[in-house]
């Protein structure tokens, strides 16, 4: 005497698998398409089902499968998109033991030999069934050698042999394969029919689970039945009786969607110590840090969302009440603020998935999103700076530009504080009137309206900083002075000057200059001087380098000398006798200068008490 073995449990998602047409949710334009190439009798010969996880691609494929094969209950019927699922061949595609219907995983078959058993069994017809077919599930997983032995047969098949592809990387499937295919994609499926779907299954499984907290499972699913199934499994199993809601998000990790809002609020308000406190309280009552920022960014997408579309806001799977909040949220708070929102919460999530300790990374993130609420619009900068008066003109600038090299190069250094100081009493300006109310003046003056005020007085002293370095024997010293003994030999040897003026310089490079000399030319200057340095390159017109320069003056000098009597004369006497130095009446002049000054002695040494 045989026993019969017992079926042991069977999850949600493979038991209510759809087995028809009529059971597929949310896919209506391909039922419909398929339903009517059935009834022509218009079935291609390959098809191609794509689209995200849990969508049903291979249950589409088995189905489809059924249909082309059903014989119906009388053994007498054709194709049709109603399979009976008594007859033999409905029965045996099923429960996956057809023999003229042959599934293939492709992502651990994926080489031409794999497909080489396909194309040599392609010439057999059918044992029992009508139609020969071939499913290959995750087909973007083939080879490109397997997709290129495919492409004669998937072109030209026999008459029994018909093709079904399954994938969720459509982009990943060669063009020739799927011009040979006829393409479905199926959709998401919509909150509302999920939600639906759900609550069918929970009632033939007798399962007692809240509508919010189905809710909750439809918006983690992200449109995928197989997800949404799984989930509500697991739900069941966690409640043990009545599911509520705050059983499905301690489950899933998640924080209470009110308590989200009400750090979102917090946040948008500048109330950083709430918003610590209260995300320690959601990290306290089992809360994943990580997941409370991907909450916060879906409460600041929607928000964005609805701002723009309000329709939005009547989602199924949010409730009234912050249905609600989430309007008047929209209405309170600017683009700008949503916009900045997303952008900081988008680089805190990468952050706190990475750092070792997510809540510390996440408190950081809060804090740095609460200090940045409060941020003066554009519209309110323009404002304050027509209203603000110019800053005081910097004493010595101008004047400086006529002295020597070495006044110019000291001009340069108090003209980058001077610059450093306005923009600092600037900023101060503005932080210290963004706590101001933005309803007194709406009107937002044009663009060149606004150089009449603060922006005008940087203008002025940018140019004063500039006049600082009158001449280009200002920037040889700057160059000096700062002890850039390369970029100084490259200046003097392979800069032709064609063209100066404070802040721009055009020049002709010599043929050994080296290619990136105008460009670290013009950073060097802009790190030093604290303004900006427009540094070309000229076809013409450049005169001699310094280089050249100096030493056409000492050979003019060598010359001169020669030409002296007494110079002939020395070298008359001594032949091989060359000139080494030459000192002119002005050198010596300077010289005899320097040795005047008389040197200082018994100087007050401090430390030698």
């Amino acid at each position: 005497m045989s026993e019969t073995p017992t079926q042991g449990y069977q999850v949600l998602a493979r038991k209510y698998r759809p087995e028809t047409f009529a059971d597929l949710v949310g896919q209506e334009a391909m039922v419909r398409t398929l339903r009517n190439a059935f009834e022509a009798d218009r079935i291609a010969q390959a098809f191609v089902m794509t689209g995200i996880r849990g969508t049903g691609k291979t249950t589409t494929a088995r189905i489809i499968a059924k249909g082309m094969n059903c014989i119906g209950a009388d053994g007498r019927g054709g194709p049709t998109t109603e399979p009976c699922g008594t007859c033999e061949h409905c029965v045996a595609i099923m429960e996956g033991r057809h023999v003229d219907v042959l599934e293939m995983d492709a992502a651990s078959r994926t080489g031409v030999d794999d497909i080489r058993e396909i194309i040599e069994s392609v010439q057999y017809r059918a044992a029992s069934a009508r139609y020969k077919i071939y499913i290959i599930d995750e087909v973007h997983m083939l080879s490109t050698n397997a997709f290129n032995a495919l492409l004669k047969t998937l072109e030209e098949p026999p008459e029994h042999v018909k093709f079904l592809f399954a994938t969720t990387e459509i982009r990943k499937v060669p063009v020739t394969v799927l011009s040979r295919c006829q393409r479905f994609d199926l959709r998401r499926i919509e909150p509302d029919v999920m939600i639906a779907l759900l609550k069918k299954i929970a009632a033939v499984e007798q399962a007692e689970i809240a509508a919010d907290a189905l809710a909750l499972i439809t918006r983690a699913a992200e449109g995928s039945a197989r997800d949404a199934t799984s989930l509500l499994d697991q739900a069941i199993s966690h409640g043990a009786g009545e599911t509520s809601a705050e059983q499905v998000r301690a489950m899933l990790g998640l924080a209470d969607r009110g308590r989200v809002m009400d750090l979102f609020e917090m946040i948008m308000r500048g109330d950083a110590a709430s918003a610590l406190s209260e995300l320690g309280g959601q990290y306290a009552d089992g809360a994943n840090p990580l997941a409370v920022m991907r909450d916060l960014a879906e409460v600041t997408h929607w928000i964005s969302v609805v701002k723009i579309t309000p329709d939005a806001g009547e989602d199924p799977t949010v409730s009234p009440e912050e249905q609600m909040r989430g309007l008047s949220l929209a209405k309170a708070l600017p683009m700008r603020a949503l916009t900045r929102m997303w952008q900081m919460l988008l680089t805190s999530i990468e952050e706190v998935s990475q750092a070792p300790n997510a809540m510390m990374a996440a408190e950081m993130a809060v804090i740095r999103l609460t200090h940045v609420a409060d941020l003066p619009s554009p519209e309110e900068l323009v404002r304050k700076l027509q209203d603000m008066s110019p800053p005081p003109a910097v004493d010595g600038l101008a004047s400086s530009s006529g002295g020597s090299s070495g006044a110019g190069a000291g001009s340069g250094l108090s003209a980058e504080a001077a610059l450093t100081c306005s923009t600092g009493a600037i900023a101060t300006t503005s932080a210290a009137q963004s706590g101001q109310s933005s309803s007194g003046n709406q009107n937002i003056s044009p663009p060149s309206a606004v150089l009449g005020g603060a922006e005008q007085a940087l203008a002025l002293n940018t140019q004063q900083m500039l006049a600082a370095y009158p001449s280009f024997d200002h920037i040889i010293y700057l160059i000096r002075a700062q002890r850039d003994v390369r970029l100084l030999v490259e200046v003097e040897n392979c800069l032709q000057l064609a063209r100066y003026q404070p802040g721009r310089i055009e020049f002709v490079p010599t043929a050994d200059a080296p290619a990136d000399l105008a460009q670290r030319l013009g950073s060097r200057l802009q790190l030093w001087t604290g303004q900006r340095w427009a540094v070309s390159l000229v076809n013409d017109g450049g005169a001699q380098t310094i280089a050249r320069m100096r030493s056409s003056a000492e050979e003019a000098l060598k010359t001169k000398a020669l030409a002296h009597s007494l110079v002939k004369a020395v070298f008359d006497s001594f032949p091989k006798a060359q000139i080494i130095e030459i000192r002119t009446p002005e050198d010596l002049a300077a010289e005899a200068e320097t040795d005047a000054l008389q040197p200082v002695e018994d100087e007050w040494d401090p430390f030698e008490e």
